[in-house]
């Protein structure tokens, strides 16, 4: 038996794949005004579909649905099976509060009783 398969169904079959990867995934990438929406991400990186994105570089911004996640610095990394990966160059999460620009004593009081 052999393991050899027609191109018209491993082109069918990588189709699919990157079709059930992209209902998956809430996950998208936004750069210069438009938006991409991210197939895979992985701790270094994440990819796109290399028919739908542009080569992107620079800063970008991903999302969890609406949800700002982080600000990236992203190059191009390799292009394989129809996704281009890219690389964080720089990975800055996003914070619900401003940084501190002091530093907190760890036995500082955290309320204030009034008069009872």
């Amino acid at each position: 038996m052999t393991t050899y398969l027609p191109k018209d169904i491993t082109d069918g079959l990588v189709a699919a794949r990157k079709m059930a990867l992209r209902k998956a995934s809430r996950l998208r990438v936004e750069a210069d005004g438009s938006s991409h929406k991210v197939l895979r991400r992985w701790e270094n990186g994440f990819s796109v579909d290399a028919a739908d994105a542009p080569h992107l570089r620079g800063l970008v911004e991903l999302f969890d649905g609406a949800t700002f996640i982080a600000s990236c610095l992203i190059i191009a990394s390799a292009e394989e099976e129809g996704e281009m990966q890219y690389e964080f160059k720089r990975s800055t999460a996003a914070r619900d509060h401003a940084p501190l620009d002091f530093q907190q004593d760890e036995d500082a009081p955290f309320a204030l009783l009034g008069k009872s």
